[in-house]
């Protein structure tokens, strides 16, 4: 089989897997009544990627090649989703140990955000080893992994799986499915001399913390985790919100309330088409104007919900799903660019690791934290019927979201003023 077509399917897989539960567990969590905590396990996420991706990215560059250690992963990682559902439908809903529950889905998680960095290095490897451009050869590859995203979420929501236990089913089964696939994969070669003589504290990327000494880039990872809050929000709310205006008879048969995952899908299908947007917008308007043009673009995608409904308000929301494409790639990327024009070959890995700890780590656990606070506050969960919704004053939590990324946006403005940003522009 040709070798892109290879990496494709194990980028289509990788996200599937996560696909199949992301946008929906929140409203299962809520059904069950656990909408009190949906917080706590989308935040868990951000705590477990502190630490695992650079624990087993360490094991990978050591002793065990890397797509050993995907499949490894993803064998743990699927097997604990599978242990999850088996759970949740042999009690049912009522009996339901929260405790329990939690922590299947904490292993599963810890061992499952690892391989999204082993894929990556899994696929860079085989296009070098090829002799082929990583740079123009993997974006195709990785836009794979996003379809395999949207193509889980319609799954879900096509078989009715959203207010029950077989999404995890489905996850689990996906990624039992790429371990056996990655026994297929090209090998990776384990290059012990660029491991075996660094210190775990450089093994671990942590010698990148010296570049807070620096006062642009102390001030850029601190905005870093301060976008970082509002990544992971609509991921666990936007469906419970969406799927709560079953509980009004004018919005219960309207096609978003019925379809909440296909709709919110449209978020995806935006963030793969923005990617072909910024070697335009880095031109036009520089890294920061685009990092900024990001973060108000968060400002949108959350107003849009607090002001929207799935009946004649409904283009408020699938505009939010297509402002959520700049708002996700243009500082993701942008991001990304800065880091690597900033720092100095020694560290860019190191570097490019701490960027994704201060945004997806420490930056969405406090947010999906403090949104669980606020959502709490807020709404409450009622059943409607065989359902439970989580009903309440949502358009305030989307404004307080809102005006949160209006302060970020304005601070950056004024504050993040880097000198010499010009000459990497």
């Amino acid at each position: 089989m040709n070798l892109k077509i290879r990496l494709a399917v194990m980028n289509f897989l990788e996200f599937a897997v996560w696909g199949a539960y992301l946008t929906s567990m929140g409203r299962y969590l809520g059904d069950v009544g656990m909408g009190s905590d949906i917080g706590f396990f989308y935040s868990i996420q951000g705590m477990v990627s502190i630490f695992m991706p650079a624990i087993i990215g360490m094991i990978a560059d050591r002793w065990i090649q890397a797509q050993r250690m995907l499949g490894l992963c993803h064998l743990l990682a699927g097997g604990f989703m599978i242990l999850l559902a088996s759970y949740c439908n042999s009690v049912g809903w009522e009996h339901l140990d929260r405790a329990v529950v939690f922590t299947l889905y904490s292993v599963s998680v810890a061992f499952y955000m690892p391989t999204i960095a082993l894929s990556n290095s899994v696929a860079f490897n085989a296009l070098q080893k090829a002799g082929m451009d990583t740079v123009k050869d993997f974006p195709v590859i990785r836009v794979f992994g996003t379809i395999g995203f949207i193509i889980a979420m319609w799954f879900v929501d096509i078989m009715g799986y959203e207010v029950d236990e077989r999404q995890f089913m489905t996850s689990g089964v996906l990624g039992v499915l790429l371990f056996a696939y990655s026994i297929t994969l090209p090998k990776c070669v384990i290059i012990k001399g660029n491991t075996e003589n660094k210190t775990v504290y450089e093994a671990l990327g942590l010698s990148a913390f010296k570049l807070f000494k620096q006062k642009k880039m102390a001030l850029f990872f601190i905005f870093s985790m301060m976008l970082g809050v509002s990544l992971q929000i609509t991921n666990g709310f936007a469906n419970p919100f969406i799927s709560s205006f079953a509980s009004m008879p004018e919005y219960a048969d309207t096609f978003g309330v019925q379809h909440t995952n296909i709709l919110l899908s449209l978020s995806q299908i935006s963030e793969t088409c923005c990617i072909l947007l910024i070697p335009f917008a880095m031109k036009h308007f520089g890294i920061k104007n685009v990092m900024l043009i990001a973060m108000l673009a968060w400002v949108l995608r959350f107003g849009l919900f607090g002001l929207g409904d799935p009946g004649n308000g409904v283009w408020m929301f699938i505009l939010s799903m297509l402002v959520y494409g700049v708002a996700f790639d243009f500082f993701n990327i942008s991001g990304a660019f800065f880091v690597d024009m900033n720092t100095d070959p020694k560290l860019r890995s190191s570097a490019q690791g701490l960027f994704m700890l201060m945004t997806n780590g420490i930056g969405a656990t406090f947010g999906t934290l403090a949104a669980q606070a606020v959502v709490n506050h807020y709404t409450t969960t009622k059943d409607f019927g065989d359902y439970g919704y989580i009903v309440g004053d949502w358009s305030t939590c989307w404004f307080i979201f809102a005006a949160y990324a209006l302060f970020v946006a304005i601070t950056f403005a004024l504050v993040f003023r880097p000198k010499n940003i010009a000459v990497h522009e």
